[in-house]
Formats: structure tokens, sequence, C-alpha cells
């Protein structure tokens, strides 16, 4: 999905939103009856000191009633106290209560993202998901918070209002009332064009913060191939984007205050013309006059609220029916309803004519079948792109085959709940993930009540310990974002570790040692030996010598199975494995023995008779 797709406005169903909507509202129908009323009275104290100024000036100055002043002045001093307690109400039942609602539907919603499956994640970004989690669900405070109350508030106030506009000058009032329908008019119009941009500026930041951020933390690389200039051009395309998205809201927002004080002139035109000639006539006094002025304003800002909260609404109606399409995709525990318990297993994985392809017509997988016995190794062999993560995908039922059955124990996996299986699972990605907390706390992740002995010993058995110890605060030491303050093969160790907690039947190795030299390697080859012991264990390993205990081998070419067996068997076979095996060696061997001849030819053929010649280490 392009930036362009992403950022393409799309008319919400408003018949489905709406009904959310009114379900989200009539939950919360006291708080917001509560607000409703205060909001009222909050604004029906407001009217008291514009209304105050008609008596103060015909009464109290033009007949010299002074009598009327404590009257006058303990209203108005009532009516604040008033406002100010609504108010301070008002912020304590709908703030917090909005607040609280937009919590809870975060929550909901990245509980079900956090539930959808594999393929979802693979299809959408990632800043999709984050802007449908924190900004769509922002847009409820318009329902639940002060936006619909505000909006009640409005129409009833400028309502009151009006109608004492008409009782005061019914031949102004009606001028007036043009006057401000324009204005009306003029602000919604506005809000509906700069709400999207200044919606846009926080994906253009994202973008840009993103990149950025990306530029520095892989600075090395930038370095490496001098490709500075590069990523200066590259965060000098998105600074001048928001550059442009901040002139167009300068402008816009310019425009608003230029027509506002068009439209407060031509007002102040009209109230002069008209009103002066009421006063003159005498139809109206100079307390009816400056009452008016001050009505007119009670009218002119509910207006402008209406036509804000009415543009927010909307838009909120729109992340809810975004938020609605999220929602409406099946996560894995919704299908886990309709499915058995695992209970306990053994671990025995088998494939029955496996076929899988994640474009249409484009196997990746074609009628793979083996079995993988209870507590036995299978290691995955074959060049990029044979199938082999893909083999494993399946069997951490990332995803479904198109056609052919995955069993575990004889069940199909299709039939048993995922939160049970995995739950039987350890994995150790080629990509270790770690998350910006403690040694400790990434280590227990796999299992978060773990105390600390415990971690501390799956920590020695993956020879995560000795290096743990050397920093000053040890398995409180922070690791940073993805694990950055520390090396590859300290990352991969740390993962070994989270997989031993786990303590799973079916174990999962994706080129497990590949961040480690060999010292590391030989201390930890031990440890997962140990840990497969009893564990049906899945290795996929491009060195070769990492799988020599291996029960089975698997050798995968264009998504089949082309050859199986022990290390023995298919370097007897003299096939593939053999090909395989006997250039891995050659390459190593001239890498490290004649580092000044040139490499060993790529031709297959020319490569087996050095094998045969003794390319074999004498340790196999």
């Amino acid at each position: 999905m392009s930036d362009s797709l992403d950022q393409k406005k799309k008319k919400p169903d408003l018949s489905v939103v709406w009904r959310e909507a009114r379900e989200i509202v009539w939950a919360r129908r006291k708080r917001l009856a509560i607000g409703g009323v205060l909001m009222i009275v909050n604004r029906m104290a407001g009217m008291v000191m514009p209304a105050s100024s008609k008596w103060l000036i015909d009464d109290v100055i033009g007949k010299q009633r002074s009598d009327l002043l404590l009257p006058l002045a303990a209203a108005v001093g009532v009516a604040a106290v008033v406002q100010g307690s609504t108010s301070f109400a008002m912020s304590q039942v709908l703030g917090v209560m909005a607040q609280r609602a937009i919590t809870d539907m975060r929550k909901s919603v990245m509980e079900h993202v956090s539930r959808l499956p594999v393929r979802y994640f693979d299809s959408t970004k990632t800043g999709v998901l984050i802007a449908r989690i924190m900004q769509d669900a922002e847009g409820i405070r318009n329902l639940v918070g002060t936006g619909l109350v505000r909006l009640t508030g409005g129409f009833v106030t400028a309502a009151i209002a009006l109608a004492v506009l008409f009782v005061l000058n019914w031949t102004l009032t009606l001028f007036i009332l043009v006057i401000l329908s324009t204005f009306a008019a003029a602000m919604t119009i506005a809000f509906k064009r700069l709400r999207p941009v200044f919606r846009e500026r926080s994906k253009i930041n994202a973008d840009v913060t993103g990149r950025l951020g990306e530029s520095l933390g892989g600075i090395r690389v930038v370095k490496a191939y001098t490709a500075e200039r590069s990523e200066a051009h590259t965060f000098a395309k998105g600074a001048h984007r928001l550059f442009r998205n901040i002139a167009q809201t300068i402008t816009g927002i310019s425009a608003i205050t230029s027509v506002t004080t068009v439209i407060v002139g031509a007002v102040g035109v009209i109230m002069i013309m008209v009103g002066g000639r009421a006063i003159i006539a005498g139809s109206m006094t100079l307390g009816d006059f400056i009452m008016y002025v001050f009505f007119v304003g009670l009218v002119a800002m509910p207006l402008v609220d209406i036509s804000e909260i009415g543009t927010q609404i909307s838009e909120a109606f729109a992340g809810l029916d975004r938020i609605r399409e999220i929602r409406r995709t099946a996560t894995e525990w919704e299908e886990d309803a309709v499915r058995e318990p695992l209970g306990t297993i053994d671990g025995e994985i088998t494939f029955d004519d496996v076929w899988f392809e994640y474009d249409t017509d484009v196997p990746v997988l074609k009628g793979v079948s083996f079995r993988a016995p209870p507590g036995t190794t299978t290691a995955l062999v074959g060049s990029s792109g044979s199938g082999k993560s893909t083999l494993i995908s399946l069997v951490m039922a990332f995803n479904r085959p198109k056609s052919g059955r995955v069993l575990v124990d004889g069940r199909n996996l299709n039939a048993i709940r995922l939160r049970d299986f995995r739950g039987r699972l350890g994995i150790v990605l080629q990509e270790n993930f770690l998350f910006d907390g403690t040694i400790a706390e990434n280590i227990a992740f796999s299992k978060p009540h773990a105390s600390l002995e415990e971690i501390r010993e799956v920590a020695r058995v993956a020879h995560a310990g000795e290096f743990i110890d050397e920093f000053e605060n040890g398995y409180d030491t922070i690791v940073g974002e993805r694990g950055v303050k520390l090396s590859g093969g300290q990352r991969q160790r740390l993962a070994i570790a989270r997989a031993i907690l786990a303590d799973p039947s079916i174990l999962i190795l994706d080129e497990a040692t590949s961040s480690l030299d060999s010292e590391s390697e030989a201390l930890i080859q031990d440890g997962l030996r140990r840990l497969r012991q009893g564990r049906t264990t899945f290795v996929i390993a491009h060195r070769l010598s990492t799988i020599r205990s291996a029960d089975q081998i698997l050798v995968l070419e264009g998504g089949e199975i082309v050859e199986r067996g022990t290390h023995q068997e298919l370097l007897a076979k003299r096939g593939r494995y053999r090909q395989l095996y006997d250039r891995q060696y050659m390459l190593e061997h001239d890498r490290f023995v004649n580092p000044g001849e040139d490499p060993v030819p790529e031709d297959e053929e020319a490569v087996v008779p050095r094998g045969e010649a003794g390319g074999i280490p004498r340790n196999l």
C-alpha cells in the first residue's frame, strides 16, 4: 500500500459508524447528561454579565439608580463563580472520561491488532497500524468528551442569544444573521480544508523523523558507502514537504483571521448604521445597544464552535470507520474459538503433501512430505529461495498450507488452537529482536514470571552469563532499542537463552549461531546440543558443519525436497548435498590456507572431485 493510498480519504460507512458512535455515547450517557447540564448552566451564567450591561447603562448611569449597583455586582460575581465551578466540573466529568475512553479504545485496538495473523502484518505498514491505534482512537474525544456537549451547548446558547437579539431589534438581527451565517459557512469550509492538512503534518513528521532515525542508526553503513550527501538529500526532501505543509497551514489560518476581521468589520458597520439610527429614533436605548453588541458575540462564538466541532466529529467518524475495518479482520484467537485444545504432546511434526504460495499460481513449496519424530533434529539446507524459511513459517503456523496438511502428533495443525501450539514453541530466528529493556527482561520474555535464578541458569547454558557479569549493572543492563548496545553475538546468545527458558517441546533454530565467532560457536554448540535433547528441533543452517549431528537433513531446491538422510548418508550419495558441502569446505579452505590465491571456481562439477580427494575434514 503506497503512501498516497494511505493518505487518500475514504468516505466512512455512516450507517455502521453512526451505530458504533451511538453505542459509545450510550455507554457513557450518565456522565454526558451531567456534562450537558453543567454546560447549559455554564452558558446561562455566561449571559449574566452581558445582560447586566443594559441595567448598568440605562438605570444605574442613566437614571442614577445607585441602589442597583450591589445587586448587579452580586449577580455578576455569583455568575463568575458558577462559570468557574462548572468549567472545572466539566473538565473532570467529561475530560477525564474522554481520556479513559481513548485509553480503552487504544487498548482494545492494540489487543485486536496483536492477535491478527502474521500475513496481515506482511501486507500492512507498521506506521498505518500505529496511526490506527494512536491517532484514530483520539477522535472519540469529540463524541464522549466536551466536543458533543459543546456542540449541544453551542446550539442552546446561540438559540437563546438569537431570541434576545430579535427582542431587542429584529430588523438589525436579520442583517446580522445573514452575515453570521456567511461567517459560519466560511468557518465550516475552512476547518474541513485545514484539518486534513494538520493530519497530514503528523504523517509527514513521522516519515521524516523515522527516516532520520534510520539514517542516524545506520550511520556506519552511511559512512562506509559515502552516502552522506544522499541521506542529506533524502532528509531535505522530507523537510521541504514539512515546510510546504506548515506554509499551507499558515496561509489557511491567516485567511481565516482575515475573513474574521472582515466579518467583524461588516457586523460593526451594520450595527453602527442600523443600531445608531434606532437609538436616534428612540426605538433602542444605549443600554439595549450595548447589550445587543455583547449578545452578538454570544451568537458568533457558538457558531464557530459548531463549525469546528462538527468537522471534528466527522473526522472522528472517519477514524472509527478505519478502526472498524481492522476489527472486522478475524483474529487468530477468534479462529481458535472453534478449534480443539492441544493438551500434552510428544512433538512429532509431519508434512503431508504440502503446497504453499504467497502469490497466486507461484508455488513456493511443492508437495513437501516428511516426518520429524519426537525428540529428533531435522536440518533444512538449500540455496537461497529454496523454501527453507517458508517451511519453518508453516511449522510455526505463521502461514497455512494452500493444500496438504501439517500434523502435530497426527492431528491437523489447522484444527488445533494456535495459542496452545505456540506455547510449546521456542524460536531463535536469524534476526534476533530484543526489546528496549534490561537483559533479564529480554531473557524472561518467554516466561515473564521466571525467577532470577532461572534466568541466570539459562544464560549460563547459552554462554551469555560470562559477558553479562562483565557489565556494571549485570542483568539490569539496558540493551537499548533492538539491542543496539550489544554485539550481534551477544544478542544471539540472549535469544538462545530466551528460547531455553521457554522449555519448548518444539525448537526452531534459524541460523542460531550465525553471529558467533568460532570460539563462541564451539561453546554454544554444547548448550544447544543439550537443549535439543528430548525436543523436536528444526534447524536452518548455511554452515553445514553445524548440522552434522542432525537425525535427518532435508535438501530443498525450488520448493521441493530433492534429498534426505543423515550427514554421512548424503555425503555418500554424492548428490546436491555433497556439492554444497564440498563447495563450502573448499571456499573456507582457500580462504584460510591459501589467502593469496583466487577463490575456487563456481563450477559444481569441478568441486566434487576435490572433495573426493580429501576435502572432508577429519573430525567428521
